[in-house]
């Protein structure tokens, strides 16, 4: 329990915060892509969606998971708090509200991280859906001249 005491934080924020800077790095990638992409050099829908899709899974991933990491910091933090408890024999009321806020703000941080991914990826599956129809009409306009 004193690995856990002395780990916990640290290991779940730093799992959140590799979370979240893949997310920055993954999204800026996209929007770079996006940006530069030029719809005629494509000939293959496939190859296009395959194209605009890439890393989306991971940013989705990361915002489902993200919640799911920082709850799991909040059941070891309160499992930590009662632990001490037990071992101290200290029921006061104070010290059982601070472990157990202390416990929350890894569940607040996973929230913090999985809002504004999910939000992210939303934005990116969107800018997906209008550039294949933009393609299938610059196709069909193609077609008909």
């Amino acid at each position: 329990m004193e690995l856990l005491s002395e780990y916990l934080d640290l290991t779940i924020f730093g799992i959140l915060g590799l979370m979240s800077f893949t997310v920055v790095w993954l999204s800026i990638e996209r929007w770079l892509f996006m940006r530069a992409l030029s719809l005629p050099d494509y000939q293959n829908f496939d190859r296009l969606t395959v194209d605009l899709t890439k890393h989306l899974t991971t940013i989705s991933s990361i915002g489902a998971n993200a919640p799911y990491v920082g709850l799991l910091g909040t059941v070891a933090g309160i499992l930590l708090t009662f632990y001490q408890i037990g071992q101290n024999g200290n029921v006061e009321v104070g010290a059982i509200m601070s472990g157990l806020a202390l416990a929350l703000k890894a569940t607040a941080l996973g929230l913090l991280v999985a809002i504004p991914t999910l939000m992210i990826y939303n934005a990116l599956t969107r800018k997906v859906e209008v550039t294949q129809a933009l393609w299938r009409a610059d196709r069909d306009t193609r077609q008909g001249s």
